[in-house]
């Protein structure tokens, strides 16, 4: 659940790469230390207690389902980085703000 996980006044976007070769998402949290990313999407890999591991394992098998990769990136806060080259991207979309 991405509200237990970030908590109250984290925001989180979605927004295309560029080059539309993929999207990524990312948040203004805390971020993600470089020990922990290169473990970030492996089956039961967690920092949490109340953790099970599964959330990005479960996330990184969906985006290779569909020929994609997945990796988490440094940022301020955390932003994982889809690359779709060749597949479904995020169309583009002008918002109303």
């Amino acid at each position: 659940n991405v509200g237990a996980r970030v908590g109250d006044g984290i925001t989180v976007t979605v927004g295309p790469l560029d080059g539309d070769e993929g999207f990524f998402v990312r948040d203004d949290g805390p971020g993600i230390p470089p020990e922990v990313r290169t473990r970030a999407f492996d089956r039961g890999y967690t920092t949490r207690d109340e953790g099970t591991g599964f959330g990005l394992a479960i996330v990184k098998t969906i985006a290779e389902a569909h020929g994609w990769e997945i990796e988490a990136v440094d940022a301020e806060g955390a932003r994982f980085e889809v690359t779709t080259e060749g597949g479904p991207s995020l169309p583009r979309t002008e918002s109303a703000e």
